[in-house]
């Protein structure tokens, strides 16, 4: 069913092990490099989490699970991989020693994707002697749940490279959206920051607590946006005239000093103390590893919701379940 058989993910933290999951769920075999001395340990605690949220989310066959193993060195994890994930922290210089190591080593076809989630891929690959194979696939947290995965390309990524990262990304029941534009943060990222400054600014300024603006997003436009994202939102808003009149009745709204975005508030050791204190009281009584749970099934309740009605995210997690279906009655 997938379009590859043994990959390489170069970085075990939180989205180098969720990406091992999702491969290993898809039949694919991983090689893993990280230095730490505790990565198979997290990466291990990650897949536990993992198999208990497939073994809920997927009705239906799933893939014989992929072997894990861990190497000793970039050159030994990358050397048979047909796919390449980069997932090493947000640093070029980094970035940029570790495609040297890895094109060292790697097969001349294999694809090489980063797991960045701002830096400009012409940056990414402006050292790198083969930069047309070189894309940023960004996923979102948890990986092995949340279908998304910005595709970017830099000014040397051939288009070959991106269709072959699209077919291999959709067949790992996930959603490409090719961001045709290159730009830092990308699309989703640059949605986010502007929440997540003005989530800022609410709590510093004593307006709310974070669990004020939590609640806000989860039980109000988060549910909203989860199956139908931001422009159709606004255009059922509209009503009958649909976004023609919800642009030209909100439209001024714009002009009306509602947010802070254009300003950023001093990141002090006292804002530090603020945001965190006020999260530790919020949910502080539960470990990382309980929130994880309780985010997975909440997750999967979703997805099969939005399965039921053939829609959104949970349409593309209905034609997943079809393709391991397929896969199961004709392994071949």
């Amino acid at each position: 069913m997938t379009a590859i058989k043994q990959a390489a993910i170069i970085g075990g933290g939180v989205i180098g092990a969720g990406w091992i999951s999702r491969l290993i769920e898809n039949g694919i075999d991983v090689s893993v490099y990280d230095p730490a001395a505790d990565a198979a340990e997290k990466v291990e605690a990650v897949l536990g989490n993992s198999r208990y949220a497939y073994s809920k989310l997927i009705s239906g066959p799933r893939c014989i699970e992929g072997s894990v193993q861990f190497c000793d060195s970039v050159s030994a994890a990358v050397a048979s991989a047909e796919l390449i994930v980069e997932s090493v922290p947000e640093r070029l210089d980094i970035k940029q020693t570790v495609y040297a190591e890895i094109e060292a080593s790697a097969a001349t076809n294999a694809l090489i994707a980063s797991s960045t989630s701002g830096i400009m891929p012409s940056d990414l690959q402006a050292k790198m002697k083969h930069p047309e194979r070189l894309l940023v696939a960004h996923p979102f947290n948890p990986v092995y749940l949340l279908p998304l995965v910005e595709l970017v390309g830099g000014k040397r990524t051939s288009m070959a490279t991106i269709e072959r990262a699209r077919k291999i990304y959709h067949s790992l029941g996930m959603h490409p959206l090719h961001v045709k534009k290159e730009i830092e943060a990308f699309i989703a990222d640059r949605l986010l920051e502007a929440v997540w400054r003005e989530s800022l600014w609410l709590v510093k300024d004593g307006i709310a607590t974070t669990q004020d603006v939590d609640d806000a997003v989860r039980f109000g436009f988060g549910l909203r946006y989860a199956q139908m994202g931001v422009f159709d939102t606004y255009r059922v808003a509209g009503g009958e005239a649909g976004m023609r009149h919800f642009m030209a009745q909100f439209g001024p709204c714009l002009k009306w000093p509602w947010t802070k975005l254009t300003d950023v508030p001093e990141f002090t050791e006292e804002l530090v103390d603020l945001i965190a204190g006020q999260s530790d009281e919020q949910s502080g009584h539960m470990s990382i590893r309980e929130m994880e749970r309780i985010r997975d099934d909440n997750l999967i309740a979703i997805l099969h919701g939005l399965k039921g009605n053939d829609w959104g995210a949970g349409k593309t997690l209905a034609q997943y379940e079809h393709q391991l279906l397929q896969a199961a009655n004709d392994p071949a």
